[in-house]
C-alpha cells in the first residue's frame, strides 16, 4: 500500500483518488478551494456533459493534440465505462444530439457528489483550503544511503555526506531514477507520500483555482511544459451587423470558415452572436482547429459563413422564397422575407441582402432574387481573433506528453510522479472530450501505483 497525494480536487483528481483509494492506497485529495469539482460544475452550463457516448475509435477524431498518447486511456477507461461508473454510483444519464452524456437532472452537482460519495467510501482523505507550495524528490541513490545511514550507527557522517555527493552525481550522469517523496505545503508543512498525482487543471477558468500549478510544478522538477493557449473560446468579429444580432441563438446552422481559398473548418449546429463576435459549440469547436492557423493567415484574419438553411438547397430554398413571393406579390420585400428569419436577424438581412426593403415584391428581379439566396446560404463575417483565457473553456499546450509514460501517466524522469487531466498536453473539441481525457488518464494513474 502506497501514500498518494493529489493534488488538485476536480474531474481528474476526484476520479484518481476513486481508483487510488479503491486500490486500498491511503490517499490524500489537496484542494486550495474550499470545496471540491468548481470547474466540474461550470462545465456544460452547468449541466455537466460528463462524456461522449461514441465508439472509442471516435473519440481520437475529437482530440486535437497529442491524440496517439491517449490510446491505453480511452481502450483502459473509454465512455461506456464513465457512464457505468455514474450509473453505478446513482447518477442517471442521458444521451442528446452529438451523443452528449449529461446527468438526467441536468445538474452537474449530481457529478461531483456522486465522485465526493465514493471517494469517502474508499476512504480517501480530503483536505481542502490546502494549497501545495512545492514537490519534493530524492534519488533512489539518496534515499539508500539515508536509510543505511539511520540503521548503521558505525557509519560517520563524512562518510554519508561523501557518499550522497557521489550519489548525486551520478544522478546528473542520469544512472539514478529520481523519486518523490512528498510534498510542501503553503503553510511550510512536509507532506510525506509515495506517490504524487497532479490534477492541477490548466490555466482557463482561474476564478476555479487552475492558475496554472501544474506547469510551475513540471518546470521545477525538470519537466517540459509546451507553450499554452486558451482554446474552445469566442471568437472575435470584424464587422459592425455581428453587434446588432447580439444574444440571438441559432440552432441546426452550417459554418464555413476558409483561410483564402481554403476551407480550414465545416461544421453544423448551435451558435450564438455576441457584441464582440460569435459563439457556442459550434464556434467553440472551430476555435480548437483555427486556433494555431489564424495568427499565420494575412491579416490575421479568416473568412466565415454561415449556412441558415442548410436543409435547404438552392434550389430547395428558391422554391420555398417563390412560394412567399407569390403569397404577397404587392407587399413590400420587408414584410415577406420576416417568414425566413428571426425577428432580430431580419433587419441585419434586408440590410446585406442588396434590395430596397420597401420594394414591391412584384418587382423584384431573379437576379436579385438569387443573390438574397446566396447570401441566406453563405451568411458573412470575418473573424479577426481569438478570445481570452478568462473566456477559454479549456488549455491547449501543457505538460508534454513526451516526458509521460502513456500507458501509466508516470513521469518518465522521477518515479512516483503522475499528472492526469487538463494539466497535460491533451485537448479536444466540445462535446464531453475533454472530461474523456480527465477521466482516462486520472484512471490509468489510478492504476500504476504500487
Amino acid at each position: 500500500m502506497s501514500k498518494v497525494l493529489i493534488i488538485g480536487g476536480g474531474a481528474a483528481g476526484m476520479m484518481a483518488g476513486v481508483f487510488a483509494a479503491r486500490n486500498h492506497h491511503e490517499v490524500h485529495i489537496l484542494e486550495k478551494n474550499e470545496k471540491l469539482g468548481k470547474k466540474v460544475f461550470i462545465t456544460g452550463k452547468g449541466r455537466c456533459n460528463v462524456a461522449n457516448a461514441c465508439d472509442t475509435e471516435e473519440l481520437f477524431l475529437a482530440v486535437m493534440s497529442n491524440p496517439k498518447f491517449l490510446y491505453s486511456g480511452f481502450y483502459s477507461f473509454g465512455p461506456q465505462d464513465v457512464m457505468n461508473f455514474f450509473e453505478e454510483a446513482g447518477v442517471p444519464l442521458k444521451v442528446e444530439r452529438g451523443n452528449r452524456v449529461f446527468p438526467q437532472s441536468d445538474h452537474s452537482s449530481d457529478i461531483i457528489r456522486a465522485l465526493e460519495r465514493e471517494l469517502k467510501k474508499a476512504g480517501a482523505k480530503i483536505h481542502l483550503h490546502t494549497a501545495v507550495k512545492e514537490i519534493v524528490k530524492e534519488s533512489a541513490a539518496d534515499s539508500e544511503t539515508e536509510n543505511k545511514s539511520e540503521s548503521n550507527s558505525g557509519n560517520n557522517s563524512t562518510d554519508v555526506a561523501t557518499a550522497k555527493l557521489k550519489n548525486k552525481a551520478e544522478k546528473a550522469d542520469g544512472k539514478e531514477k529520481e523519486k518523490i517523496t512528498g510534498v510542501i505545503l503553503e503553510d511550510g508543512t512536509f507532506m510525506e507520500g509515495d506517490a504524487v498525482i497532479v490534477a492541477t487543471g490548466g490555466f482557463s477558468y482561474q476564478s476555479t483555482g487552475s492558475t496554472g500549478d501544474g506547469y510551475r510544478f513540471a518546470k521545477e522538477l525538470g519537466l517540459k511544459v509546451t507553450d499554452i493557449s486558451p482554446s474552445l473560446v469566442p471568437l472575435k468579429t470584424k464587422e459592425d451587423y455581428i453587434p446588432k444580432l447580439q444574444g440571438l441563438s441559432l440552432k441546426n446552422t452550417g459554418l464555413t470558415i476558409k483561410n483564402g481559398k481554403k476551407v480550414l473548418y465545416e461544421d453544423f449546429g448551435e451558435m450564438m452572436f455576441t457584441h464582440f463576435g460569435v459563439t457556442g459549440p459550434m464556434i467553440l469547436s472551430a476555435s480548437a482547429h483555427i486556433g494555431a492557423k489564424l495568427a499565420k493567415a494575412p491579416n490575421g484574419e479568416m473568412s466565415a459563413y454561415l449556412d441558415l438553411k442548410p436543409a435547404l438547397t438552392k434550389e430547395q430554398l428558391d422554391a420555398r422564397i417563390l412560394r412567399e413571393f407569390e403569397a404577397g406579390q404587392n407587399k413590400q420585400f420587408k414584410n415577406v422575407i420576416g417568414v425566413l428569419f428571426p425577428s432580430s436577424l431580419t433587419p441585419v438581412m434586408l440590410e446585406l441582402g442588396g434590395i430596397p426593403a420597401d420594394k414591391k415584391i412584384h418587382d423584384i428581379s431573379r437576379e436579385e432574387r438569387q443573390h438574397f439566396i446566396d447570401l441566406i446560404k453563405a451568411f458573412p463575417f470575418t473573424i479577426t481573433g481569438m478570445g481570452e483565457f478568462k473566456e477559454a473553456i479549456i488549455t491547449k499546450g501543457g505538460v508534454s506528453v513526451k516526458e509521460i509514460n502513456p500507458g501509466t501517466m508516470e513521469s518518465k524522469k522521477i518515479s512516483g510522479l503522475y499528472f492526469a487531466g487538463e494539466v497535460l498536453d491533451l485537448d479536444a473539441v466540445t462535446g464531453g472530450y475533454n472530461l474523456q481525457i480527465a477521466w482516462s488518464t486520472a484512471y490509468l494513474a489510478a492504476q500504476a501505483i504500487q
